[in-house]
């Protein structure tokens, strides 16, 4: 059994705290080849220099050290590509330094430029992520990104990610889901919303009106996952501007305060070492104390049907910023839905509802902008962006896209950056019709988790506008 020691579970502490100054993202599709990475990283830093109406050229002079994150050389076909993406922003020769981790490169990315403003090494720092996901067919991109899980025991299940997942998904939906089809309902509706949602976002490449018939009907992919719930094979860029209170208020008077805690556990999933459930702040002990006679077969911790990285990851992220209740503390999050059960587990993993419960979330409606029950706004609404499936899964963007995203709502600038019919045109896009304006009123703190593989590396990135920030708990 897995234990952890003291030092282990001590909180992080900052040297000085951080702020997110601005952010930036490019279109996101399933092939530009109108244009080279290259181009989309400076279209990224040119939306983020103008969201606080500085020109690309001012906003370069205050960064000092640079972190890129893109997963795969293999789609790029370039070694060291950050090396070639710094020299074409014109960042030569500032230190940098390339990042991957799967699916959490972006997180990841952010939180060592987090790091590294935190320490005093540099006072500001660019985070800067991408993908190239479409100078490959598209069953050899699957099968690159499934060299992203061990290959000597997870690879067989069919060289593709949806394989390792739909193996999660029968286990969830047996235990927790009892096998009851309103389950398989309940997964479909956050492929609903999400394509929902991106149909506002003119980045976004997948936004698409849908029902849950559509989603039940879409073929299948790996049972019980069909294609419209899983995520995107995208190109894209995005990019975040970090720096220390003093220079961020210099280049904006309206930084947001970052904190990010992150998590790993064994790319091996049948290799997960029963262990205790680490409690986050509003959870106690009693209430998983029947677990297993309430959902027979579900008190095996972790087993298949949880991301224990997701849960460290915001254990640290809580504890530093003073988060007790997710859904009381927070506005907004963006999640990670690469499927729709990855969804549903990490609402159980980082607190939103209890293991065994994260159904209720959508259930309940409060996952929705406007909570379709009682047509209010919903309680905590989840990825506004459109998230992975409805917006991008450009991987080694998406968790730099996701705070993006985040930030808009807590600057309250969520329907400028998603309404300007000159950026839908710029885009080559059609605003709908009924497009709507998916700002949070009054949002104070918003959450992003940038997941990698079957929950190999996660991080919680937490938003706090400066505001409304709460005491870190020690």
């Amino acid at each position: 059994m897995i234990t952890f020691s003291e030092k282990q579970l001590k909180i992080p502490k900052m040297t000085r705290p951080v702020y997110l100054v601005t952010g930036g993202m490019s279109k996101f599709g399933r092939a530009i080849p109108e244009k080279r990475t290259e181009e989309l990283c400076i279209d990224a830093l040119t939306e983020a220099a103008e969201l606080i109406d500085h020109t690309p050229a001012q906003l370069k002079k205050y960064i000092h050290t640079c972190y890129y994150g893109h997963f795969a050389d293999h789609f790029g076909d370039q070694l060291l590509g950050e090396a070639v993406i710094h020299d074409r922003l014109g960042l030569d020769p500032l230190g940098n330094i390339g990042i991957k981790t799967g699916g959490a490169t972006g997180g990841s990315t952010l939180w060592e430029a987090y790091k590294t403003v935190a320490s005093g090494y540099s006072d500001c720092t660019l985070a800067m992520g991408w993908e190239r996901m479409d100078e490959v067919p598209t069953d050899e991109g699957n099968h690159l990104i499934s060299c992203a899980a061990d290959k000597d025991w997870e690879t067989p299940l069919g060289h593709m990610y949806t394989g390792y997942y739909a193996v999660m998904a029968q286990k969830y939906w047996k235990v927790f889901g009892k096998e009851e089809a309103s389950f398989r309902k309940a997964m479909a509706e956050i492929a609903v919303k999400n394509r929902g949602y991106g149909r506002m976002n003119p980045h976004a490449h997948g936004g698409k009106k849908i029902t849950v018939e559509d989603v039940l009907n879409s073929p299948t992919v790996a049972h019980p996952l069909r294609a419209l719930d899983c995520c995107l094979m995208s190109v894209g860029a995005a990019c975040g501007i970090l720096a220390d209170e003093k220079t961020a208020y210099e280049m904006t008077d309206n930084p947001l305060k970052i904190d990010i805690g992150a998590g790993s556990h064994t790319l091996r999933v049948a290799d997960r070492r029963k262990m205790e459930i680490p409690l986050l702040p509003n959870e106690t002990k009693e209430q998983y104390a029947d677990l297993g006679d309430r959902f027979p077969g579900g008190d095996r911790y972790p087993g298949f049907t949880g991301f224990l990285a997701a849960r460290m990851a915001s254990y640290y992220a809580y504890n530093m910023t003073g988060i007790h209740d997710p859904t009381e503390d927070l506005d907004l999050v963006e999640l990670h839905d690469a499927f729709t059960i990855s969804d549903i587990q990490t609402y159980e993993d980082i607190g939103i509802r209890p293991y065994g419960e994260g159904r209720t979330y959508v259930e309940s409606g409060d996952c929705f902008r406007t909570n379709p029950h009682t047509g209010e706004p919903g309680k905590l609404p989840a990825n506004l962006s459109g998230g992975l499936i409805g917006n991008m899964h450009a991987v080694g963007a998406t968790g730099i896209m996701q705070v993006v995203e985040v930030a808009h709502h807590l600057w309250n600038r969520w329907g400028e950056m998603h309404g300007n019919e000159e950026k839908w045109k710029r885009f080559g896009r059609e605003r709908p019709a009924d497009w709507k304006d998916l700002q949070v009123k009054g949002a104070k703190r918003g959450l992003a988790i940038s997941h990698a593989g079957v929950g190999s590396h996660v991080t919680c990135t937490i938003l706090q506008h400066p505001d409304h920030i709460l005491e870190r708990r020690d």
